[in-house]
């Protein structure tokens, strides 16, 4: 006998005006019955977004391409477009904060960009093996044999991933950004010290400067006469968490934190900052932020953010 039969006559008055009695719990007579899903599921859809996967020839990879287009008129000179690496997990955030530019782009006077992320065929948010070998530098003798293939990487951006972007939509070629986070940052680093001219503004959020001994900051010897021998200087915008570098003290040498303390990531973006605002004209802007209650995952969103407004100002 169910346990609402169980019940003297009176309580159950009671309950047949504030609700029913449930495996021991009181349930309101006001409760709406539950929204049941049925076959109307659908994938979300991102607006203004398309993605194709593509093989490049030069690197041997495939990668998977996402692309945001504008729906508001081309300039005259055409978009600016933003090439993000580590598409899959960019893309999203950044061909929002494209939309959102678009829609106040009459106001600002700033023009609607287009943006492409750069991602990879397998579907993850990151891939670990794959990131590693396309956004690191190659740095010499030592050098793991899973690693060093930026200037390949850069190479398939430059002679195969642009070509095609030009197909899809009207791209202005003096205002094209690179945006890359971590290891990303750092293949953004590498490309603006040895290909100055490959774009005109540069994103490294939270670069990993350590790597291999610092390397990338070898790349700097040739970076100002190779800068002082574009038409136009390019810029750079260097963020990093403020929850990035923990004192020394706080930790062991083997712990997260330790290892993180002795990668430095915020002196180490500060004090090239600073190299680079010292070189003479050698870049047409440069801004170093650190962003406060960041760690180094979450600053890639602030990052993304500034960047954007960075690059379009």
């Amino acid at each position: 006998m169910a346990g609402h039969e169980l019940l003297h006559p009176a309580r159950r008055r009671v309950l047949g005006a504030s609700g029913l009695l449930l495996g021991g719990v009181l349930l309101p007579a006001f409760v709406p019955a539950m929204a049941r899903a049925d076959d109307g599921w659908q994938t979300a859809v991102l607006p203004q977004a398309r993605q194709c996967d593509i093989a490049s020839a030069i690197t041997g990879q495939r990668y998977r391409i996402f692309v945001s287009i504008p729906d508001t008129p081309a300039p005259p000179q055409g978009h600016p477009v933003l090439y993000a690496l580590d598409g899959n997990a960019s893309f999203p955030t950044l061909a929002l904060i494209a939309r959102t530019a678009a829609r106040r782009s009459k106001a600002k006077g700033q023009a609607a960009p287009v943006v492409v992320g750069i991602g990879y065929a397998g579907g993850d948010d990151y891939d670990g093996p794959a990131r590693t070998r396309d956004y690191t530098p190659p740095s010499g003798a030592g050098m793991p044999a899973a690693e060093g293939g930026a200037d390949r990487f850069l190479d398939f951006i430059d002679q195969e991933l642009k070509p095609l972007v030009r197909t899809l939509a009207p791209i202005d070629t003096g205002r094209q950004a690179l945006y890359g986070h971590s290891y990303g940052g750092l293949c953004t680093l590498h490309a603006l010290f040895t290909r100055p001219g490959m774009f005109q503004t540069y994103l490294a959020a939270s670069p990993s400067i350590w790597y291999r001994d610092r390397y990338v900051l070898g790349e700097l010897a040739g970076f100002a006469k190779r800068a002082a021998a574009l038409p136009a200087r390019p810029s750079l915008l260097l963020t990093v968490g403020e929850l990035e570098q923990p004192a020394a003290a706080s930790a062991s040498a083997e712990s997260h934190a330790g290892v993180q303390a002795t990668r430095r990531m915020i002196d180490a973006a500060r004090e090239l900052a600073a190299t680079l605002q010292g070189m003479n004209g050698a870049l047409e802007r440069v801004q170093f932020h650190v962003l406060a209650q960041e760690n180094h995952g979450s600053a890639a969103f602030p990052a993304m953010s500034r960047g954007m407004e960075f690059f379009l100002r």
